[in-house]
């Protein structure tokens, strides 16, 4: 029941999402636009998400390191492509598990701890997309830009404070971990209700902060941030370069307003494949930065392109990747429930 409901839930935003599209878009002109686009476009674009892809993989082993988890790049690289692939494909980010219940089941660590470095990702990134989306929304304020609708600035502001939230909450359990427990006990009143549970829960918690250790050392942490830094900047400037190749005018800034706020829409239950939160995130940035005759065709177009340039990427190197981890392309399935299991019950 709770996986219907998660589902139900993650189809309801992509539907949303889709009819959001479909008011800014001519789905005639969209497709007249995408007929004509070369595929050169499509290739080089392809090409540019393979830095993203390495910078984005990489950089986990610096949250791994403090943990006491050491993997070879090769494996690295292939479990975290297996990952990209069941985060971007499942509905309700269910394919987060997939990347930490490789770790364990290699031996390494406790689920708890390896998703501790998965919550610094979502953490950082929240934090690096809500930065992005705040600085662009003022620089097309201040230079004269198409009026930014009021969906825009609101969510500009909410990621911002929101995810500011969230990195002085994790700063604060980092500093004061046992307090951190003893005050999410004490809010969710799980100690008073099924004391047993509260021991589990306090358990899980302890992991989960551990697993956010690399925040404390320099020699991790620095090294981190920089391929985030890499990773997003890259993102964006492929965006900019198929807007380029597409003969869409928008300044580069406005390739970074549509990736960020982008990325805020996909943090939401996502829809299985993104379908919908990618298009209405591109779109809805978009209109910013291009006349409506442009953004009806062509803006529809690139949001398209976008999408599903990057779906066929995670998907073919993802069921390539499940080869080299010892999985069988029809495993998936099977990898997905697992790792949904490992996480609920947070253990070795």
């Amino acid at each position: 029941m709770k996986l219907l409901v998660k589902i139900l839930l993650s189809l309801s935003v992509g539907a949303v999402c889709i009819a959001l599209a479909l008011q800014k878009i001519d789905l005639q002109q969209t497709k007249k636009v995408l007929s004509t686009m070369p595929l050169s476009a499509a290739l080089l674009y392809a090409l540019s998400i393979g830095p993203v892809h390495l910078f984005r993989a990489w950089r986990w082993q610096y949250l791994l390191r403090p943990i006491g988890v050491r993997l070879s790049f090769g494996r690295l690289m292939a479990i975290s492509t297996v990952g990209f692939m069941a985060i971007l494909a499942l509905p309700f980010r269910l394919g987060e598990f997939a990347r930490p219940y490789y770790v364990v089941r290699l031996g390494h660590s406790r689920m708890s701890a390896v998703l501790g470095t998965v919550a610094v990702e979502r953490v950082v990134d929240g934090l690096v997309i809500a930065l992005l989306l705040f600085t662009t929304y003022l620089f097309s304020f201040a230079q004269g830009a198409h009026a930014y609708g009021p969906v825009l600035a609101v969510s500009a502001w909410l990621a911002l404070l929101g995810f500011v939230g969230l990195t002085a909450f994790l700063g604060f359990a980092l500093r004061w971990p046992d307090a951190t427990i003893r005050l999410a006990l004490a809010v969710t009143l799980v100690q008073r209700l099924a004391p047993r549970l509260a021991d589990k829960l306090a358990d899980k918690l302890r992991a989960l902060i551990q697993g956010c250790r690399a925040l404390q050392n320099p020699r991790d942490l620095l090294p981190f941030l920089a391929q985030t830094a890499l990773y997003w900047g890259a993102n964006g400037l492929g965006m900019w370069l198929l807007a380029r190749l597409m003969n869409m005018p928008i300044p580069l800034s406005g390739a970074f307003a549509a990736m960020a706020f982008t990325g805020v829409l996909i943090t939401l239950p996502n829809a299985p494949g993104l379908v919908g939160q990618f298009h209405a995130g591109i779109v809805l940035a978009l209109a910013a930065y291009l006349p409506q005759s442009v953004l009806t065709s062509a803006g529809g177009a690139y949001a398209v392109a976008v999408h599903g340039v990057q779906f066929v990427w995670y998907v073919v190197l993802g069921f390539v990747a499940l080869l080299f981890t010892g999985e069988a392309a029809g495993s998936l399935r099977r990898l997905v429930i697992d790792s949904k299991r490992a996480a609920e019950q947070g253990g070795d």
